[in-house]
């Protein structure tokens, strides 16, 4: 039989070579193979030319078809007879082998009988997790938890009304020796940094539909390799699994093979539907002399292709920071200092609903009298003892609005302008990320702003990143890491990659304990640019570092379990700070024990 010539050479283009070689790879076909089912597809389409357009018609019409077809299940025969057992002849019936490893699969220690021991193969080979921290969430629990980096000395048992330790500074930044933290008395401009991306009221969520959340993932895979080509002068972006014999550069997601924590032999790097159709490759790790990984984080990686199942990486490019924003000099009389404290969540401690810390805070404040103080919640804890046993007496709101006028009475007599931020462990709140601000109407009380989580906010012209979730804590669960540049300073490596990522939450999945809604993160949880000030309060350490030209400080929570906490409070000399310049030089900040 003799077939028209369905192309010609002269007609071949580059996008219709790599758009057979995509095919070869999706559906597994060689070369042969591809030509094959293109003649059989052109006999019966007359005077077809092969065209992009030709090519997806020949993808739905023939190699779909056939790579969904489930392959026949070849007919057995009756060579064996069937044999029934019951409750005595059972034994007779069992093969000794078979079932130890049939136990071996599913216990945690190999059996020690001779012959038996082939083990289940690992999809993430490193060191096994250790039953004492393992827990029933999601991932295995590793070493990295708040004991580790809390300080010495903090005794769970100690009650809070026990305490001897109020007042003593944990961490501080700047020359504090002669510092006078109060305020100025000034009416300070608190407005958020873009009013066009704003979240000021509640929206439906645990609607999302997994088309859309795809689009958002993939949008922001093309987002970040747009910035790293840019940044770094990559010429070509290639795809992630057609195999190539020369060096090729990549970008994508960073994945995990598998459901338990992460390691350098599980990594994937996912690429985006443009650039690679949105295959996963394993990667090679082994070349680097340094990486800092973790689920989510959108890289760009050097390195050599040759078979298409496996990236052999050369060169790892983590991430890029924006530039601080662009800010108008204020020089009015009287603003040249900017006071502000900033205070987290749980405001009582874990065993009451007394709001003792609070009480503490507050005299701090009417001490001080900052500018501007920064509350995040949780402001009604579900974590507190009262509440998860049910035994409070009093509605969850009317607990908040309590505590909200008492804070509002207090600030206000001092002259004092409030941020409220809430927290998804506000058990009266909408439970998701990003969260809307508090809906409340106080109208003695106009100095109280409501914000949302997370939130990025201009104070007389100096730009604060605020978020009320411990993102540190869930990337220091998942983060892996090989002889980084900053390896003494994991805290501050965690807080960098939110600079890096443009995001306040680019851990991918989600810790179990946050609700995200994707479409909403993309558009109201992004960083718009890198801020003067970043907020991430944190069950871990606290702490105050210099990151990117950025200031970042974990103020820690007010109360921690039955003992009192720790606040902030900063100063920020404003008229010396230039546009698109760092307030670092020119701000004092501590830490200090309630």
């Amino acid at each position: 039989m003799q077939y028209d010539a369905p192309v010609s050479l002269n007609s071949v283009v580059p996008q219709i070579v790599e758009k057979l070689q995509e095919l070869c790879v999706q559906y597994n076909l060689g070369a042969e193979k591809i030509v094959t089912e293109w003649v059989a597809f052109a006999s019966t389409h007359k005077g077809v030319q092969m065209t992009l357009d030709s090519l997806d018609q020949l993808d739905r019409e023939r190699l779909t078809k056939k790579g969904s077809k489930t392959p026949k299940t070849p007919a057995r025969t009756n060579t064996i007879k069937q044999e029934y057992y019951d409750i005595n002849t059972i034994q007779g019936g069992m093969d000794e082998n078979e079932a130890e490893n049939l136990y071996n699969a599913y216990s945690t220690t190999p059996s020690s009988k001779k012959g038996t021991n082939q083990q289940k193969r690992q999809l993430t080979p490193d060191n096994p997790p250790l039953k004492r921290f393992t827990n029933n969430v999601r991932s295995p629990m590793v070493p990295f938890s708040p004991a580790s980096f809390s300080p010495a000395g903090a005794t769970p048992s100690r009650k809070f009304s026990s305490r001897t330790n109020a007042g003593q500074v944990v961490a501080h930044f700047g020359v504090t020796d002669n510092t006078k933290w109060q305020g100025h008395g000034q009416t300070s401009s608190i407005q958020l940094y873009d009013e066009e991306y704003k979240l000021t009221t509640s929206f439906k969520y645990m609607f999302q539909k997994l088309v859309d959340k795809a689009h958002v993932l993939n949008d922001t895979i093309d987002y970040m390799a747009e910035k790293l080509q840019s940044h770094y002068q990559i010429e070509e972006l290639s795809h992630v699994a057609v195999p190539m014999q020369e060096p090729v550069t990549v970008a994508g997601r960073i994945c995990c093979d598998a459901n338990g924590k992460m390691n350098a032999k599980s990594v994937l790097l996912e690429g985006s539907r443009d650039t690679s159709m949105g295959k996963c490759i394993p990667v090679d790790l082994a070349e680097l002399k340094q990486f800092s990984l973790f689920p989510g984080q959108l890289v760009a990686m050097d390195g050599i292709n040759n078979t298409g199942q496996k990236l052999v990486v050369k060169k790892l490019y983590e991430g890029v920071a924006q530039s601080l924003p662009e800010i108008n000099v204020k020089t009015e009389p009287g603003s040249d200092k900017l006071s502000v404290l900033i205070a987290a969540g749980p405001f009582s401690t874990s065993d009451n609903l007394s709001y003792e810390p609070l009480n503490e805070l507050t005299k701090n404040i009417s001490k001080d009298k900052p500018d501007v103080c920064i509350l995040l919640g949780p402001f009604v804890d579900m974590k507190n003892e009262v509440i998860e046993k049910g035994n409070c007496k009093m509605s969850y709101d009317t607990i908040f609005n309590e505590q909200l006028k008492f804070i509002g009475t207090i600030t206000k007599s001092v002259g004092c302008q409030v941020i409220v931020v809430p927290s998804y462990r506000d058990v009266h709140h909408d439970y998701v990320y990003p969260q809307p601000p508090f809906d409340v109407k106080m109208p003695d009380f106009k100095h109280m702003h409501m914000m949302s989580d997370p939130c990025t906010v201009s104070i007389n012209n100096i730009v604060f990143g605020i978020t009320s979730t411990d993102i540190l804590m869930h990337l220091g669960a998942e983060e892996i890491s090989w002889n980084p540049p900053t390896s003494t300073d994991r805290l501050g490596r965690l807080a960098q990659h939110l600079i890096t990522q443009h995001s306040y939450y680019p851990l991918y999945p989600p810790s179990d304990e946050v609700n995200i809604d994707y479409e909403a993160l993309d558009t109201y949880g992004t960083l718009p640019v890198t801020p003067h000030v970043l907020i991430l309060p944190s069950d871990l350490k606290q702490f105050i570092k210099e990151l990117h030209g950025s200031f970042c400080i974990n103020p820690g929570r007010v109360a921690k379990g039955q003992i009192g906490g720790s606040y902030a409070r900063m100063m920020i000399n404003v008229n010396d700070v230039e546009t698109q310049s760092s307030v670092v030089q020119h701000t004092a900040a501590q830490v200090l024990r309630v």
